[in-house]
């Protein structure tokens, strides 16, 4: 595929990174609010386009992972989005809860403030 089909065509052909994965920035489809960024294989985002549930490949843990598998809290695709050159998602979705494991609603819930000292360069987003 040239850099022109895959910028300019409407053919899916995502492209993953050495290692087999695709950054997922996932926001809220209702605020905009930025939710998670995390990674898909393959698969992930095949059982993600198939079912509608953002599901993810946990780098960590080296296996696949339905974001709310657990905690019932799901993200519901509302629409996906590729970039220009087919390597980054961008996922519109619908949460059901929380969606960081600490509770936040967003995994980006601190600030950071770029001239402050390290030990207190964070503080909580008020929302």
């Amino acid at each position: 595929m040239s850099n022109d089909e895959r910028e300019r065509g409407s053919r899916f052909a995502p492209v993953f990174d050495a290692a087999g994965l695709l950054p997922v920035v996932v926001v809220d489809a209702g605020s905009g609010e930025v939710l998670v960024l995390a990674w898909m294989n393959e698969e992930a985002l095949r059982l993600t386009r198939q079912n509608g549930r953002v599901t993810f490949w946990s780098r960590s843990r080296g296996k696949l992972w339905t974001k709310g598998e657990t905690s019932g809290n799901f993200l519901k695709v509302e629409e996906m989005l590729v970039d220009c050159d087919q390597d980054t998602l961008v996922i519109r979705a619908w949460p059901e809860g929380a969606t960081c494991h600490t509770g936040a609603r967003s995994c980006f819930y601190r600030r950071l403030d770029p001239l402050a000292d390290d030990a207190e360069a964070l503080s909580p987003l008020s929302r």
